[in-house]
């Protein structure tokens, strides 16, 4: 039935979902400074002190387009969860290609800004359920050593995509006329084509199986993935019974609700989550994304700004190596905070460059009003520079950790509705940023970044005091964590979050490494860890399963 069973294989081709962001992110970002864009959907005079350039979209206006695919995303993820948990974690990802065809077919068909936002309100819905569920579907399938290095794929996917379309419209921004837009949209619908073709092949979630009483599918999967199609391997058997085992206690539970995420015993979860999702947008990420040639404009490379803006999209591509490859090692924790800390510094660093040195432009010297600060010399060049360091600082941290971090948080019988609605929180403030900006640029100024750096220091605040440590756990230490009532726990709250360590022992255990000495040190610590009444809730009632 299925033919590809390498995780590795799989999580490349699920995370083409994350890959249709970035097209989306670069398309607009490269697209909205060239003249045929701002020619066509021109609302104001034409600045004829500028030889006639078109004026475009007001901020406002602009604002409004750019937010349009997050708002649909917002909308798409709230629901991904039911289309998810009804027709399982592929199917919805193949429905968000569909839906993503559809959206390009009438963004490049455009022919005014009532259709373009329409169009990118379709694309934002495909967005948000492929956003949500490829962290769901790669989760459910890789093992914990891997689960963090394979979901962190959907991170290095967008910025590929990013990488990838910006190219495109920059090669197509010379071509004269609407083309110069349109190839460029029309074009991004071959990922979703591909993605779409290449599920087909692909297994179904084993958990999602289980869940629909589909176990011969189920140990297939299984088997394929993690045992190279052996169904008698003994990790097989361990890993049924212990699906098996949480299926079972959950359906003596009532069906799960967004409500339910709101309960004494998930808030806390729900709200680490949601918040994981808020602060990687309130970074200011996807704000250097969206209006990079905005930012470069004012600080004075004009006519070439479209090739330098490029740099900090290799920068992005570059530097997610490293945490896919030693994120599972680093930690969730470290990662977050380090990357808080050093956002924090290239923006405030910005701030100040452009507070003390920026000065208010010539009326009609740049063709969008929320383009409202000059900067030209040694500062323009260190506002430059620190844009690329701020890239380079997100890349590796907050960019693939908010997409690994709360698909690993919860059980089984919540996951679904829960990452989507976690990721409906992303959506929801990637629309009010993307609206948000080139009115703020136009009226506050360099105040922006300044805004962006206290958010930086009140997520560093939120994860050293609240955010545990996951990385390599198995999902029902995960619950242990959050369930513990060991003395020096606060109920509500679980362990503290900074007494939370990167779990060492999973990985050894899976390659069969470790010595007897390792595994009576780990008996012993989740012995403490869980104790008495807690050690016999995990193994009889709320242990999930070790993926």
């Amino acid at each position: 039935m299925y033919t590809v069973g390498n995780v590795y294989v799989i999580a490349a081709v699920a995370v083409v979902g994350g890959a249709l962001f970035g097209f989306d992110i670069s398309s607009m970002s490269a697209i909205i400074s060239t003249e045929p864009y701002l020619c066509y959907f021109n609302q104001g005079p034409l600045y004829l002190e500028t030889d006639g350039k078109c004026s475009g979209p007001s901020a406002d206006v602009q604002g409004g387009i750019t937010a349009a695919m997050p708002g649909g995303s917002w909308l798409g993820a709230l629901i991904s969860g039911y289309v998810s948990d009804i027709l399982g974690r592929k199917r919805a990802i193949q429905i968000g290609a569909i839906i993503w065809c559809v959206g390009s077919i009438i963004v490049c068909a455009s022919n005014g800004i009532a259709m373009l936002i329409v169009g990118r309100i379709i694309n934002g819905f495909s967005v948000g359920i492929c956003s949500a569920q490829v962290p769901v579907y790669i989760t459910e399938i890789a093992p914990p050593s891997k689960r963090g290095r394979l979901v962190g794929c959907q991170q290095w996917a967008i910025t590929w995509g990013i990488l990838i379309m910006f190219y495109i419209s920059y090669g197509c921004s010379s071509i004269s006329g609407t083309a110069a837009f349109r190839v460029p949209w029309g074009l991004q619908m071959l990922p979703a084509i591909f993605l779409f073709g290449a599920m087909l092949f692909l297994p179904e979630s084993p958990r999602w199986l289980a869940k629909k009483d589909r176990w011969e599918e189920c140990q297939m999967v299984l088997a394929l993935t993690h045992a190279k199609g052996d169904q008698d391997s003994p990790f097989v058997h361990k890993e049924m019974a212990e699906i098996r085992e949480v299926v079972e206690f959950e359906r003596a539970n009532a069906d799960v609700t967004y409500l339910e995420l709101l309960s004494p015993k998930m808030i806390n979860r729900t709200h680490i989550g949601i918040f994981t999702q808020i602060w990687s947008q309130l970074t200011g990420m996807n704000v250097m994304m969206y209006y990079i040639t905005y930012i470069f404009t004012m600080a004075g490379l004009g006519d070439s700004v479209l090739l330098p803006s490029s740099i900090q999209y290799i920068i992005n591509v570059v530097m997610t190596i490293p945490a896919l490859l030693f994120v599972d090692k680093w930690g969730r924790r470290p990662t977050l905070l380090v990357g808080a800390a050093l956002m924090m510094i290239w923006l405030f660093t910005n701030a100040g460059l452009l507070a003390t040195y920026g000065t208010v432009p010539a009326p009609g010297e740049f063709a969008s009003e929320a383009e409202s600060i000059k900067i030209t010399g040694a500062p323009s060049k260190a506002v430059i520079a620190c844009t690329y360091l701020f890239v380079a600082s997100y890349a590796p941290t907050w960019g693939p950790v908010s997409w690994i971090y709360p698909s690993e948080l919860y059980p089984l019988r919540v996951r679904g509705k829960a990452v989507a609605l976690a990721t409906s929180a992303n959506w929801a403030f990637n629309f009010a940023l993307a609206y948000f900006v080139p009115p703020a640029f136009a009226n506050i100024r360099w105040e922006v970044y300044i805004l962006f750096g206290v958010f930086c220091v009140a997520m560093f605040l939120h994860v050293f005091f609240l955010f545990p440590e996951t990385s390599q756990k198995p999902l029902e230490e995960v619950d242990a964590i959050f369930d513990d009532t060991t003395p020096g726990s606060i109920r509500f709250l679980g362990t503290p979050a900074w007494k939370t360590k990167v779990q060492t022992y999973t990985a050894k255990m899976e390659r069969g490494e470790m010595d007897p000495e390792e595994k009576f040190a780990k008996n012993e610590l989740e012995h403490k860890e869980v104790g008495g009444e807690g050690e016999k809730r995990v193994s009889d009632a709320t242990k999930v399963e070790a993926v």
